[in-house]
């Protein structure tokens, strides 16, 4: 498999001014880059950094709490800096 794949939730809502917005989070994988660094193609690593991500910053101790949380009830900063660090960058973008 060869190209880039793009993941990321899309929010629509009330902006902090009052009006509507939208937003995406793009995460791009190029599959070359996942294959070489991780023995995956993008899908697969997308998919999977999630949840490592997610036991670092329990293991670590930067996100805390007891029973079920919702994701509100975290830092979102340290989950998206986590696969910036392991080479994925991810960005956002204004509108639909």
């Amino acid at each position: 498999m060869t190209g880039k794949t793009c993941a990321g939730p899309w929010a629509s809502g009330t902006g902090a001014d009052g009006r509507p917005r939208q937003v995406s989070l793009c995460h791009v994988v190029d599959n070359a880059w996942s294959r070489a660094e991780y023995g995956s193609q993008a899908v697969v690593w997308q998919t999977a950094v999630n949840p490592v991500v997610v036991l670092e910053l329990l293991a670590t101790g930067r996100w805390r709490g007891r029973g079920v949380l919702s994701p509100e009830a975290v830092d979102a900063v340290p989950f998206l800096d986590l696969p910036t660090a392991y080479g994925s960058p991810w960005g956002m973008c204004e509108g639909g």
